[in-house]
């Protein structure tokens, strides 16, 4: 049965082989037809009003790109071999944040799959996939994707996706997918001439916005919902990040934000799970993530990015564009978000020019997932450069001892010296040759006004093949030792239950100019965030854990070397 909603169309014929099948209008707009013959693997077409064929706005597959036909799949003749994965909740998990292109030197989801016990070492509960729709080309970070329901073939297609899930679960990994429900790319989106996918009169900076409040939203919030089902039920995955939810435009009485809360909570009691949805906003609302029950979404987290601000600011000294109001004190807004969650939580922010955010002391902070690095804060700087290594590996102590979610982005565990630069291959040459100048207003205003002509051309395939990760860098004595900090710092979390209590009233920071020292239970984390040794009095007890090796504990002080950290089990 083929099925389409068109509901301002006069006719809609499915066209198969070259021939044109007409389809039946029902209930709503929606068209059907029963064509026999057709079924697993047939290509197929959708003609509104006689003219020409276009791709399925639910297409399962596009075996030829964007612009391609669709092609019938069906999700239960794969097998599957995760029987025995129950899911994973989020609280207490370490999550690993990666894009599929770029992990291996392949680039698909087969290659990832003997990367698993890398990760399963290392000690993260989640690996979460940048998104996988179809894009232009051959690369892309994914949010320029079109054909919502469909897997890119650059990657392994639908199949080559599940049998990723697959594995991971069989390690002991939950999957988490990034999707992008606030824009769709603008090469290959075939949506509009089927119905009001898209709102007039609002859009954001990557494109017009969908609609979800307007004359035919209710089937355009379905078309939204159900997909993110399809992912979590035909794919097994287990949680969905989505993507920049401040660019949802929705003024109806219950956002889209919590009718998704609402079907995947109903999902998960179906087939015995947890499932997971993960907010992408810069709102600073914890309404996103407060119960349903208290007037909330009831999502179960959301990214924060203040904690990220805050410790790039301590750790790399950088003070421009949004880092600006991080770095006016810079141990007072660590110990801040430590115990806060959010730095703007109705105070002003400059690089905005008005008052942001809202307190969300009384949210338990696993619900906010924190970050010392991801794919925006890397591959939104001109060279797609990493934090230095010896940076990273101190933010890394505050990060995975601090009550948040941690994230990782690939390859940060080791230390990697390439960089995550913007890449795309767009078709059309007004799109490709107009890509860079995008950027480069991008980065002036986000303060990068210096970044601006630095930036290498995201369309030229060595841009790409630039970000690709080394693994021959784990050979290297260097790098072992960064992976084995990361290891020990994931192992202690796992370990002393402390490290994982998310009430944000039980962490205690005391600071000055260049030192932080962090209570949690009955460990202390104690930072030097200077050039300089200085001493710290922590009280009695043992050195669990130290970056430099030359940090020595005296009665009731330690000596930190500079730019170094220690966790202490008190005495």
């Amino acid at each position: 049965m083929f099925e389409v909603w068109a509901p301002l169309a006069s006719s809609v014929d499915v066209e198969i082989d070259g021939n044109r099948h007409p389809m039946t209008r029902g209930e709503g707009g929606w068209w059907s037809a029963e064509v026999p013959g057709a079924g697993h693997g047939t290509d197929y077409r959708f003609s509104l009003d006689g003219g020409p064929g276009l791709p399925d706005p639910r297409s399962r597959r596009q075996p030829e790109g964007i612009f391609g036909p669709s092609r019938v799949h069906e999700h239960d003749r794969f097998e599957w071999g995760d029987d025995l994965w129950h899911g994973r909740a989020l609280p207490g998990s370490v999550i690993y944040e990666l894009h599929v292109g770029t992990f291996t030197p392949e680039g698909t989801f087969d290659a990832a799959i003997g990367k698993l016990p890398h990760l399963t070492e290392l000690g993260v509960g989640f690996v979460e996939i940048m998104p996988v729709p179809p894009v232009p080309g051959t690369r892309n970070w994914g949010y320029d994707g079109v054909d919502l329901w469909a897997v890119t073939e650059n990657y392994g297609g639908p199949d080559g996706f599940k049998r990723f899930v697959d594995a991971c679960h069989r390690h002991g990994l939950g999957v988490i997918l990034d999707v992008v429900h606030n824009h769709l790319g603008p090469s290959g989106n075939f949506l509009a001439p089927f119905g009001p996918y898209f709102n007039p009169s609002a859009a954001s900076f990557w494109g017009q916005a969908v609609n979800l409040d307007g004359p035919g939203s209710d089937e355009v919030r379905r078309y939204f919902v159900d997909n993110a089902l399809q992912w979590l039920r035909d794919y097994h995955v287990d949680g969905l990040r989505l993507d920049a939810v401040h660019a949802l435009h929705d003024a109806r009485a219950v956002h889209l934000l919590e009718e998704m809360a609402v079907e995947v909570e109903a999902l998960s009691a179906a087939l015995g799970r947890p499932l997971t949805l993960i907010a992408e906003s810069d709102l600073n609302d914890p309404r996103l993530i407060t119960p349903r029950e208290a007037g909330g979404y009831g999502l179960a987290a959301a990214w924060n990015d203040d904690v990220h601000h805050a410790l790039h600011v301590a750790v790399t000294g950088e003070r421009h564009g949004y880092y600006e109001d991080f770095g006016r004190d810079v141990t007072g807004t660590l110990a801040k978000v430590l115990t806060s969650g959010y730095y703007h939580d109705g105070t002003f922010s400059s690089f905005r020019g008005r008052s942001h955010g809202r307190p969300a002391r009384h949210v338990p902070a696993h619900r906010f997932v924190c970050a010392a690095q991801n794919h925006d804060q890397i591959g939104n700087r001109a060279a797609g450069d990493r934090m230095p290594p010896e940076a990273l590996r101190l933010a890394a102590g505050l990060l995975l001892t601090s009550p948040f979610t941690p994230m990782l982005f690939m390859g940060e565990e080791w230390g990697a010296r390439t960089p995550f630069l913007f890449f795309t291959d767009h078709v059309e040459p007004q799109l490709r040759e107009g890509e860079g100048e995008r950027r480069r207003r991008e980065f002036v205003g986000h303060g990068y006004d210096d970044w601006a002509d630095k930036a290498p051309d995201p369309g030229e395939e060595l841009t790409f093949l630039r970000s690709k990760l080394d693994w021959s860098e784990l050979d290297d004595d260097a790098h072992r030792a960064h992976l084995d900090w990361y290891r020990a710092l994931i192992a202690l979390r796992r370990t002393h239950p402390e490290l994982t209590d998310p009430r944000l009233d039980r962490v205690g920071v005391a600071h000055g100019d260049d030192w932080l020292l962090v209570r949690r239970g009955g460990l202390r984390i104690a930072a030097n965030l200077g050039p300089v040794p200085l001493t710290v009095r922590t009280g009695p007890g043992n050195v669990l854990l130290a970056l430099d090796p030359a940090t020595t504990l005296t009665g009731s002080e330690l000596l930190l070397p500079p730019r170094s950290l220690a966790v202490l089990e008190a005495g």
